[in-house]
């Protein structure tokens, strides 16, 4: 549903946004220039609970958008918050019917450029020939073609559109946490780990809701133990909340690093529980932990949360 397309003229926006980029030549500039700003405005909070909200409205936006980077579910944040699915002009008007109706003013974001690319310097050929690049073992045609940077590209999203109903879709699929729990069991040979289900009375771990092990000794992979209770939604959470500990922090033995990257691990939890409609049982985040990071840190981290939950959401529905 989320499909990008470029090829659409500026259009006047009638929905609430917060910012805009109407001038093509500064267009790109100013998308940099505000994730910037964006991102050091949460490394440099000192209000607990307003650098909570704020990190949980882009957490709000990811769980709409997994499918997309970090920085362009920022982007649609910042434009538009209440975007809930979106595509480029023409995707709307060839696969869906729908118009973009007069007066909508685009959401702009980051597409990827894929085209010929050079094998020692990465760049296209036109740039190429303007590098001191001296790469000439084989000629530009018959490069292969690979990410040579990303381009400004306008989507709309479907409040903004008008037509043919959508059709019905399949994200609710899990929207019942009984089955939620079963889909994410089921996905853990595509997420690369062991998970199971104790038994209370067989519980070893104290106040812990879930533990993730290092290794199986059978099987050499993380071994995640979540603790039976009533609560399905709970144990869902739990299950991802460990996961995302499995992929992010078997390779750190750092505890103060460790103790950044809860919060993490609970960022991802919220996300999926909130992609697949269920209500999440963390309403705030704490990021005392991330205090005095460098805004490039924090940004590391956004896009660590945005590639975890979207390989969870992804293994769930394969």
């Amino acid at each position: 549903m989320s499909t990008i397309h470029s090829d659409t003229p500026d259009q006047k926006h009638s929905t609430t946004t917060t910012h805009s980029f109407e001038d093509s030549e500064t267009r790109s500039d100013e998308m940099r220039e505000h994730l910037d700003e964006w991102v050091e405005d949460l490394a440099e909070l000192t209000d607990e609970a307003q650098a909570s909200e704020q990190f949980q409205q882009w957490l709000d936006v990811q769980s709409k958008f997994h499918d997309y980077s970090a920085r362009n579910t920022l982007l649609i944040k910042l434009q538009c918050p209440e975007a809930t699915k979106v595509a480029g002009y023409q995707t709307w008007k060839e696969e869906f019917d729908r118009q973009v109706q007069q007066g909508e003013e685009a959401i702009w974001i980051w597409a990827p450029i894929i085209t010929k690319k050079c094998p020692g310097c990465g760049n296209s050929p036109s740039y190429h020939a303007n590098t001191d690049c001296e790469y000439d073992k084989t000629d530009p045609t018959d490069w292969s073609r690979g990410l040579v940077g990303f381009r400004p590209t306008s989507v709309f999203d479907v409040s903004q559109t008008e037509g043919e109903p959508l059709p019905e879709l399949t994200t609710a699929a899990h929207g019942d946490s009984d089955d939620l729990v079963d889909a994410l069991l089921a996905a853990t040979a595509d997420l690369d780990v062991d998970a199971r289900l104790v038994a209370p009375d067989e519980w070893e771990h104290g106040s812990a809701r879930g533990i993730c092990v290092r290794w199986s000794p059978t099987t050499t992979k993380p071994v995640i133990e979540v603790v039976e209770r009533e609560n399905q939604a709970a144990i869902a959470s739990t299950l991802v909340h460990e996961f995302a500990h499995a992929e992010l922090h078997f390779d750190c033995d750092d505890e103060p690093e460790r103790a950044c990257r809860e919060v993490e691990a609970e960022a991802v939890a919220y996300i999926v529980s909130r992609h697949f409609g269920l209500d999440a049982d963390n309403s705030a985040f704490y990021l005392a932990a991330w205090d005095e990071e460098a805004p490039d840190t924090v940004r590391d981290r956004l896009d660590r949360i945005s590639r975890t939950a979207s390989e969870i959401i992804e293994a769930v529905d394969s």
